[in-house]
């Protein structure tokens, strides 16, 4: 045991270590390059951009890639993006909360094709249950984004998008069988007609997963029973979306993502949920000019889940998130302004009676985007009128320098919010109702470069955390009485040598709780310190193969750094072998040295698994 946990220590460190040799190296690469820096994305403004030009540190996630790694499911396909890490309650399916830049998930804001997901209740967004065989790409934005998008985006903002056609016609389907009885099958067909185009999906998963969690521990830590058997998870999942151009000045789309799973764990009061995550949206674009146009947005997300004991109902939790917003983008010389309105109703239908059920949150913003020469600008301003607690005020201003095409230098100031969520102010008889928002202010410096042989980036940053909500041991309530302090620093390469594509992160994080009292310069629970990927990926002829090293330091599970969680690395291989245009085999083998490792304390993690799928795309 003490061999495997010295393993695991020295081979995370090394995983950091061959990230970072791999970002001051990549200047000698030569190779083509693997990203591709036309790339139009959205999340950072608002408004379509280059990923070039953009000011924030993001990650696109492609579906080409997200094809190669054949991940298990989304929290792992997320896994080694700068400043991100997550804590998992047991395998497939099991909670799972991400933290972003040592925001805990409830700072961080997740949206799926512009509609923002998560429960009401809870505050979180339940990731483990959107499957990956519907994804397209993903767009990861680090840094404050409340000036924009208002409550949640302290850490970030991780927007997915659902598969869209790229041509006519385009079927696919996939059929995986794997370790655990675990089984995978997609199928869908996407195309356009004339002006308009359609998309459908439908992806199933069953598994039988792992026995979640080995009991508890202290007081308020583990599962707090004893129940030594599988705990498996089943995932049903389909998409519908289409749109159509009208003229050259309107067009239209609309869409509905629905995944509806059974989750088995280990649990005293619950250990089996009926869940639904639901996604629904349309918009409606008016451009009458090259420099105007005017964008109609409204959706609704639902997040249920019916909770029972062994076989018998619990607790019953459903909340839906009603949204709208109407956005004017203005030419304005060589900028951009974007002026807007959300509005957002928060809904709690539950077993448990909430002492309010409904709020309303309205928003005005405005943003501006300028090039001058070789500067570019950034500036966004936003008030949010909450029923709730009010008003909160936030905003941000970027600033690139370009020195040449191939190296820029980024740096940007930023507020941001979380508004408490409906258990913090509303559940009986543990809810403060005066609570005020979470409130941060963070500053960012970053340099990135590009040449004709890769790309790589380094960025460092601070955040300062305000009036954060915890338990007040005085009231026994909830309080705005946390501060925390949050440094770090993120290296990314990407380039391509010797016919080997090869990505690498590397992060450094000091997430310190900023708070007077026992708890004081205590490292915040469940942020690693350290943490690192390597992608290392090649094809030959019909073939392909490729590996993934990820480490991730120590950490601690609790406020008081009391329960520490050991430093771990795993490594993950993968072969596949093209048929012929249209058919191919793939096969993985995760966690390859079948490594012991907890994201959270007392619950238990996959250790080997292989999968072998076989894929049906055509070729466009």
């Amino acid at each position: 045991m003490q061999f495997r946990r010295s393993y695991s220590r020295h081979a995370s460190r090394a995983a950091l270590a061959l990230a970072v040799s791999f970002a001051c190296a990549q200047a000698q690469a030569e190779a083509g390059t693997p990203v591709d820096l036309d790339q139009v994305v959205v999340t950072a403004t608002r408004t379509p951009q280059s990923l070039a030009d953009t000011l924030a540190s993001i990650t696109v996630i492609a579906r080409e890639r997200i094809e190669r790694l054949q991940p298990a499911s989304l929290p792992m396909l997320l896994r080694g993006t700068p400043g991100l890490t997550f804590a998992n309650n047991g395998g497939p399916g099991k909670q799972t909360t991400i933290s972003l830049r040592g925001a805990s998930g409830s700072q961080v804001l997740v949206m799926v094709d512009g509609v923002r997901i998560g429960s009401a209740s809870a505050g979180l967004a339940a990731i483990q249950d959107i499957p990956v065989d519907q994804i397209e790409r993903i767009e990861i934005v680090r840094g404050p984004f409340s000036s924009l998008y208002g409550s949640e985006a302290l850490g970030g903002v991780i927007q997915i998008f659902t598969r869209r056609p790229e041509g006519a016609f385009a079927p696919h389907v996939s059929v995986g069988l794997g370790s655990f009885d675990t089984r995978r099958a997609s199928a869908g067909v996407a195309g356009k007609v004339g002006n308009g185009w359609y998309s459908v999906n439908a992806a199933h998963e069953r598994t039988d997963g792992i026995d979640a969690c080995r009991g508890s521990g202290t007081l308020f830590v583990g599962c707090f029973t004893d129940e030594p058997d599988k705990d498996g998870y089943e995932n049903n999942s389909l998409s519908l979306q289409g749109g159509y151009r009208f003229n050259k000045a309107w067009d239209a789309e609309a869409r509905i993502l629905r995944a509806q799973g059974h989750n088995e764990y280990d649990g005293s009061f619950a250990n089996e949920s009926d869940v639904v995550q639901q996604v629904a949206g349309a918009r409606l674009r008016y451009a009458p000019g090259e420099t105007l146009s005017f964008t109609l947005n409204a959706g609704r997300s639902v997040d249920e889940s019916d909770d029972y004991k062994d076989d018998t109902f619990s607790s019953r939790f459903e909340t839906h998130r009603d949204l709208g917003s109407l956005q004017a983008d203005i030419g304005a010389g060589t900028g951009l302004v974007s002026l807007g309105f959300d509005w957002q109703r928060d809904t709690v239908d539950s077993s448990t009676p909430f002492d309010q059920q409904q709020r309303i949150n309205r928003g005005l913003f405005g943003q501006w985007q300028g090039d001058f020469g070789k500067q570019s600008f950034q500036a966004s301003a936003r008030r949010d009128d909450d029923s709730q607690f009010g008003g909160e005020t936030t905003g941000s201003l970027r600033y690139g320098y370009a020195f040449n095409d191939a190296l820029k230098v980024i740096a940007s100031y930023g507020s941001a919010y979380r508004a408490p969520t409906f258990n913090d102010l509303y559940y009986p008889g543990f809810s403060n109702p005066d609570l005020q928002p979470e409130t941060s202010r963070s500053a960012e410096l970053g340099l990135r470069g590009t040449h004709a042989r890769g790309g790589w980036s380094a960025t460092v940053y601070q955040t300062r955390a305000e009036d954060l909500i915890t338990f007040d041991a005085t009231t026994s309530l909830p309080a705005n009485v946390d501060r925390a302090r949050i440094r770090g620093a993120e290296a990314t390469v990407d380039f391509e040598l010797a016919g080997w594509t090869v990505l690498g992160t590397a992060t450094w994080m000091d997430p310190r709780n900023d708070s007077e009292g026992f708890n004081d310069d205590n490292l915040l629970p469940r942020r690693a310190r350290r943490s690192g990927r390597i992608d290392l990926d090649r094809s030959v002829g019909d073939f392909s193969f490729g590996g993934s090293l990820y480490g991730e330091g120590r950490r601690y599970d609790d406020l008081a750094n009391r329960t520490s969680l050991a430093g771990y690395s795993t490594v993950d291989l993968r072969a596949g072998y093209a048929l012929d245009e249209d058919w191919s085999l793939q096969f993985n083998i995760a966690n390859v040295f079948d490594r012991d490792y907890e994201t959270a304390a007392y619950y238990n993690q996959p250790g080997r698994g292989y999968m072998l799928s076989v894929r049906f795309q055509p070729k466009r």
